[in-house]
């Protein structure tokens, strides 16, 4: 079998196994989030930390809610990391720098996962099972509370209670994340990863010295890093490490697992707001948008031209020979085009169109299908755009869902989408500019200015994915990545929240034969141009820089 053939089954294996998991795992998550009952366990949790599941917040206590809950774990898990060296199960590791210990904390709290150092030789069983797992869970519980609260804005008339943040929070971890993430364990150890509380230990010579491995809770915090559309990995390599990621099966199992909920959640959505048709425009905008990036990739790493790419049946450098090029060139556009930032690959040894493309997917706001939760959020955010500029080009009042879109609704859409590249942009050019940034790239030219676009692309997009190459491990790099990190996570959950109270409290508009059909194919063309035009206006001088000079150059 061609390496070609293989990655187009693959993709088709995949594509089943998604639509098999939609339509009942939406619809549970749409029960999850509409229920009224709460499980004992649950009934705990809220006794614990003081909360009363049953009190509707308006969007202003709901936001206060995310951020405190935020701002907590932040601080638990940067004091975590600065006692390692005084704590049990630390495995010898020294306490973690503050620079660092600062970046770590914000990177997964804020579902991004960026690590600027090696996990096997810095973090012990405690921090990473006992907080970087934990966080895993909990911020991605936070983008489903975040996306649900808007679909309620939509859903909701004349009031402006979004529901309660913790029992959001509390559902989203029980009752969702939790059973899969189990299930999910398991198939990972039946397929090789392991799963143990080992200490390092010598597994041969290696280049004239003991060679050293340790164990770790692996099977389980690879299968919520990729659930969660979090991405850090226990070891350095990430899911190109076999302790993580054993095998095709395996490998094909992450991909799913890094999709199934974004994906599902448009049938959430559309069951919610009481039209799955609403839901299809939007599963099919994120679907349209998912395949051709993946053709693209698969088509550029197939087709570097060269001695080298010809014996290889494509660009293999960089690339692990268990999964060979069509899985790898699969599975990085699956975690560039949500909030992942898995590799099972360098991203940095695509070729340069390829490499442009996970740049371009990640740039496009993590919207196809996106994070847990933030993928749904901001893909209604373009809807809202979208709207307004057919509104504008017929002359009516823009519509979506029932809802006007007026001035402030507008207004609050456009400041979501400007943040992230306001902060990927300033940042970028800041570190071109001075000389300590600049000295971190390993690479000159074209190549070298990717390395630090990605880097903040990943950072302020919530990513977490590295192009490697680039020496993040500086104060500059950790101060200002975590910076972005944390305001590219929370400052647009602001404009999120705030325009879920808006919706919410309007009087629904009845439809009327002038009212746009925002279920057709023709809403989806438009959503899905209105966004490639949005940010290649955005980011194209960058790229133009970056990867396509790179590629037109080879």
């Amino acid at each position: 079998m061609s390496p070609t053939l293989a990655g187009v089954l693959q993709l088709l294996a995949l594509i089943v196994a998604l639509g098999l998991a939609y339509r009942p795992l939406g619809d549970y998550m749409a029960r999850v989030y509409s229920s009224e009952k709460h499980y004992k366990p649950e009934k705990w949790i809220y006794k614990a930390i003081g909360a009363n599941p049953n009190v509707e917040m308006r969007w202003p206590a709901y936001l206060r809610s995310v951020l405190a809950f935020s701002a907590v774990s932040v601080l638990f898990l940067y004091l975590l990391q600065r006692l390692q060296g005084s704590l049990p199960g630390s495995l010898g590791f020294k306490s973690i720098d503050p620079d660092q210990a600062f970046n770590t904390a914000a990177s997964f709290v804020a579902n991004t996962n960026w690590q600027s150092y090696y996990g096997e030789q810095a973090m012990g069983h405690v921090v990473q099972t006992g907080g970087l797992a934990v966080q895993n869970f909990v911020s991605a519980a936070v983008g489903i509370a975040v996306a649900v609260a808007l679909v309620r804005g939509f859903a909701r008339s004349r009031t402006g209670e979004l529901g309660n943040f913790w029992a959001d929070l509390v559902r989203g971890t029980v009752r969702i994340l939790l059973p899969i993430a189990v299930i999910g364990a398991l198939v990972l150890v039946a397929c090789g990863a392991i799963q143990n509380f080992s200490g390092i230990h010598e597994v041969g010579q290696f280049m004239g010295g003991q060679q050293q491995w340790n164990g770790g809770a692996v099977a389980s915090q690879e299968v919520i890093k990729e659930l969660g559309t979090n991405g850090g990995g226990y070891f350095n390599a990430n899911s190109a490490h076999p302790f993580e990621n054993p095998n095709g099966l395996s490998n094909l199992f992450e991909i799913w697992l890094i999709l199934v909920i974004p994906f599902a959640l448009t049938r959430t959505f559309g069951r919610m707001v009481g039209s799955l048709k609403q839901g299809y425009a939007i599963l099919a905008t994120m679907a349209t948008i998912w395949l051709v990036f993946t053709g693209l990739m698969l088509w550029t790493e197939f087709a570097g031209k060269g001695p080298a790419f010809d014996i290889a049946g494509g660009a293999l450098e960089g690339k692990e020979t268990r999964f060979g090029i069509g899985a790898s060139a699969i599975f990085s556009v699956a975690t560039t085009l949500t909030s992942t930032g898995a590799v099972n690959s360098f991203h940095s040894s695509n070729t340069g169109f390829g490499g442009g493309i996970d740049l371009l997917g990640m740039q496009l706001g993590e919207i196809a299908p996106g994070g847990t939760g933030s993928g749904l959020y901001g893909m209604l955010i373009m809807a809202i755009i979208a709207v307004f500029i057919a509104g504008l080009m017929v002359g009516r009042t823009p519509e979506y869902l029932g809802k006007k879109i007026g001035t402030r609704e507008i207004k609050l859409a456009a400041c979501y989408i400007l943040i992230t590249p306001a902060l990927v942009l300033c940042f970028t050019a800041a570190a071109m500019a001075l000389d300590t940034p600049a000295n971190s790239m390993t690479n000159s030219g074209a190549h070298g200015f990717s390395e630090i676009l990605y880097a903040y692309t990943s950072g302020a997009n919530n990513n977490g994915s590295a192009f490697a190459g680039l020496n993040a491990d500086t104060q500059w790099f950790n101060s200002t990545i975590g910076i972005a990190m944390l305001v590219g996570r929370f400052l647009p959950m602001v404009f999120v929240l705030a325009l879920a109270g808006s919706l919410a409290e309007q009087k629904p508009v009845p439809e009327t034969a002038g009212t746009l059909r925002t279920e057709k194919p023709l809403f989806t063309g438009l959503l899905v141009g209105t966004i490639m035009i949005i940010t290649g206006l955005t980011y194209f001088p960058a790229l133009a820089l970056g990867p396509l000079a790179e590629g037109l150059a080879a």
